[in-house]
């Protein structure tokens, strides 16, 4: 094995990595608490490896102080890499902090938004924009926050989907039924959906709908069955489903127009909103 490889293996073996642990809990320290350690650390065992093999005893510099420079900015540019947000917005977040503590320490308080914007050169609006910005480009581990919840003791996991709601696949199938049913009864005839809306949403009773039109009670619950069957095949068939109820053969064809009319009333999308209820007939 030649020098260079066998430096590198005493640097890997010997006082390479106690290094790299210092120089990284160092670093660690000036960061979020969710930013991992060990992959600090891993980044600087490469910055390490690149050291050994770069560094030329003839030189004269140490090779400790030669590997720091490199561990160090092997972890920054691993930080660097690994951060989404812009420069821009790292910059002003260091010019907040700094002009901050600085406020404070001269005011013996912490500054109002007022006096922070004017030291930074900018209005109150434009400090609440930044400082949205920085918030947001503050990512932060779930999974740690799971286990170690927030400060004031409140576990994340409180704030997570109930468990027990619906499924999103079963709403909206749910709106879409709802929309079938909704252009059913809009497509009855003016009967059928006189006694549907007055009876189900119009809270009328049978005596009440055969009274206001000019028929007898059994006449309007033979046209509510009517109704029901006939919504019942429409929809149905939507879902390329069958209902074995009895039909006349005349009545055939304008049921395959009625099933065909709920089926072109609206588009697929324009069925999952959520419509207004039918409204009652008036008498």
């Amino acid at each position: 094995m030649d020098r260079q490889g066998t430096g590198i293996l005493a640097t890997l073996d010997g006082g390479g990595l106690p290094l790299v642990r210092q120089i990284a809990a160092r670093i660690a320290g000036t960061l979020p608490r969710h930013v991992d350690r060990s992959e600090l650390v891993q980044a600087g065992e490469l910055g390490l490896v690149e050291a050994a093999k770069r560094w030329n005893a003839d030189r004269g510099v140490p090779f400790e102080r030669f590997a720091a420079r490199r561990i160090h900015g092997a972890i920054l540019d691993s930080l660097r890499s690994s951060d989404w947000a812009p420069r821009s917005v790292r910059a002003i977040a260091r010019r907040v902090e700094t002009s901050e503590q600085s406020l404070a320490s001269w005011l013996g308080r912490r500054p109002t938004d007022f006096e922070l914007a004017g030291a930074l050169g900018i209005t109150p609006a434009k400090l609440r924009v930044v400082r949205t910005n920085i918030a947001r480009s503050n990512l932060v581990a779930f999974d740690r926050l799971l286990t170690e919840g927030f400060s004031d003791g409140v576990s994340p996991a409180e704030f997570l989907a109930d468990g027990d709601a619906a499924d999103a696949s079963h709403e909206l199938e749910e709106r879409e039924l709802i929309g079938y049913l909704h252009d059913a009864i809009s497509l009855l005839d003016d009967r059928h959906r006189q006694v549907i809306e007055g009876f189900f949403f119009g809270g009328a009773t049978s005596a009440e709908l055969a009274g206001a039109m000019g028929v007898t009670e059994s006449r309007i619950s033979q046209v509510r069955t009517e109704a029901i069957l006939q919504m019942r095949r429409g929809i149905a068939e939507q879902y390329g489903a069958s209902i074995d109820e009895p039909v006349r053969s005349r009545a055939v064809k304008r049921r395959d127009g009625y099933s065909q009319a709920i089926r072109e009333a609206r588009r697929w999308d324009q069925r999952l909103d959520r419509p207004d209820p039918p409204m009652a007939s008036s008498a």
